[in-house]
C-alpha cells in the first residue's frame, strides 16, 4: 500500500485559506447582480434617468462583468497568498541561517509559524545536545588514551629494569633472582592486560554483540565464580555474602554472561573498603533478580546516572591499575540489555549495589 502525501499543516492552513477567500469573493460577486437588479426592479427606470446608461451596460453585459471580475479575484487572490508564502519562506531561510550560525539562541518566528518554531527550537536543542555529548565522549576517550599510555609505559619500565637488572648482575642470589623475575612476570601480564584493553576498545565501538543462547544454571554459575575470586578478594581482605537460591535456569550466553559477572565483580573490588564483605544474592520472582553490593564512597547522584557510559571513569585520578578503562561496566550493560534484561546501579551510606533483572525461561 502507497504512503498517502503528506501536507505540512501550515501548507495545509494556507491552501484552506486561499479557496475559501476564492469561493467567499465569488460568491460576493455572483449574488451581487442578482440583489442590485431585485432592487432596481424595485421602480420604472427612463432613458432620460442619470444611471440609466450604466444599469442598461451592465445588463446587456452581465456575463462577461462576472467573468472579469472572477478572473480578478482569482489573480489578485493568488497574488496576495504567494507573497504570503514568500515572506514565510523568506523568514524560514533567515530562521535556518540563525540556527546554523547561534545554534545556542533561541529562535522566534510570526505567530502563523509557531508550530514550525517550536519543531526547529526541538531540533536545535536536540543537535546541541548531541554536540556536547559528541565532545564529551571525545574528551574522555582522549583522557583514557592518555591514561593508558602512561600506564603501559609504567609496566613496561619495570619489565625493561628488571630484566637489565638480571642480565648485568650474573651474580645475584637463586632467592633475589626468583623474586626479580617474578616481579617482571607480573608487570609483563599487566601489560598484556592494557593491550587487550586497547583490542577492547576498538572492538566495543566496531562490532555488535552476537549471542549464543543455551539454558545455563545462573546458581552454579554465581557460586562457582565467587569461588574464583577467593584468591583477589583476599589481597584486600574482603570476604563473600552469599544468598543464592539454588536452581535458577536462565536462556542467555555463557561466555557473555560470565563477562558480566567478571567485570561486576571486579569493580566491586576495586571500589571495596578493605576488610569488608561482597554481598551478591540471586533470587526469582516475576523474573531473575541478581544484585551485588560492597562498601565502598558513596556515588553521588550526577555520576551513578554516567557509571555506564562508554570510557567514564569516576575517580580520573585513579589509574588503569586499579580504576580499569571504563568499559566494564557499559559492556555489562549492553549485554544485560542484548538479554532483554536490565541493569541498574544505587549508591548511599556508603554502600555501592548493582542490580540485574532478567526474563524467565518461559
Amino acid at each position: 500500500m502507497k504512503n498517502k502525501m503528506y501536507i505540512n499543516p501550515l501548507v495545509k492552513k494556507i491552501l484552506i485559506q486561499y479557496f475559501l477567500t476564492i469561493l467567499i469573493l465569488s460568491l460576493i460577486l455572483g449574488g451581487t447582480p442578482l440583489l442590485l437588479r431585485r432592487f432596481l426592479l424595485q421602480r420604472v427606470w427612463q432613458d432620460y434617468d442619470f444611471f440609466y446608461p450604466f444599469l442598461s451596460f451592465v445588463g446587456d453585459n452581465l456575463t462577461a462583468i462576472v467573468v472579469a471580475g472572477l478572473l480578478l479575484i482569482w489573480v489578485v487572490t493568488t497574488i496576495y497568498f504567494i507573497t504570503k508564502m514568500a515572506s514565510y519562506l523568506n523568514e524560514l531561510t533567515q530562521g535556518t541561517s540563525q540556527l546554523l550560525a547561534e545554534p545556542e539562541k533561541q529562535l522566534y518566528l510570526s505567530s502563523d509559524l509557531f508550530s514550525v518554531q517550536e519543531e526547529m527550537n526541538l531540533l536545535r536543542e536536540q543537535n546541541n545536545r548531541n554536540q556536547r555529548a559528541a565532545k564529551e565522549a571525545e574528551q574522555r576517550k582522549n583522557d583514557l588514551i592518555v591514561y593508558l599510555a602512561h600506564d603501559l609505559r609504567t609496566p613496561l619500565t619495570s619489565v625493561i629494569g628488571y630484566l637489565t637488572l638480571l642480565q648485568e648482575e650474573p651474580d645475584l642470589s637463586a632467592t633475589s633472582r626468583a623474586r626479580y623475575t617474578g616481579i617482571a612476570l607480573d608487570k609483563a601480564h599487566r601489560l598484556e592486560q592494557l593491550i587487550a584493553e586497547f583490542f577492547e576498545i576498538t572492538r566495543f565501538n566496531l562490532t555488535t554483540i552476537v549471542l549464543n543462547k543455551e539454558v545455563v544454571d545462573l546458581s552454579l554459575m554465581l557460586e562457582q565464580m565467587s569461588y574464583e575470586f577467593l584468591p583477589i578478594l583476599s589481597e584486600k581482605n574482603l570476604t563473600w555474602q552469599l544468598a543464592i537460591e539454588k536452581n535458577c535456569q536462565a536462556t542467555v550466553d555463557l561466555e557473555k554472561m560470565e563477562r558480566v559477572f567478571d567485570n561486576l565483580i571486579r569493580n566491586a573490588i576495586n571500589y571495596s573498603y578493605p576488610n569488608t564483605p561482597l554481598v551478591l544474592s540471586l533470587f526469582v520472582d516475576d523474573a531473575i533478580n541478581i544484585t551485588l553490593s560492597n562498601s565502598g564512597p558513596t556515588i553521588p547522584p550526577e555520576k551513578i546516572e554516567r557509571i555506564f557510559e562508554p570510557f567514564y571513569r569516576m575517580d580520573t585520578s585513579r589509574s588503569t591499575s586499579s580504576g580499569g578503562t571504563g568499559l566494564g561496566l557499559p559492556i555489562a550493560k549492553e549485554i544485560i540489555d542484548a538479554f532483554d534484561g536490565t541493569l541498574t546501579a544505587s549508591s548511599e551510606d556508603n554502600l555501592v549495589t548493582f542490580t540485574i533483572r532478567l526474563p524467565k525461561n518461559q
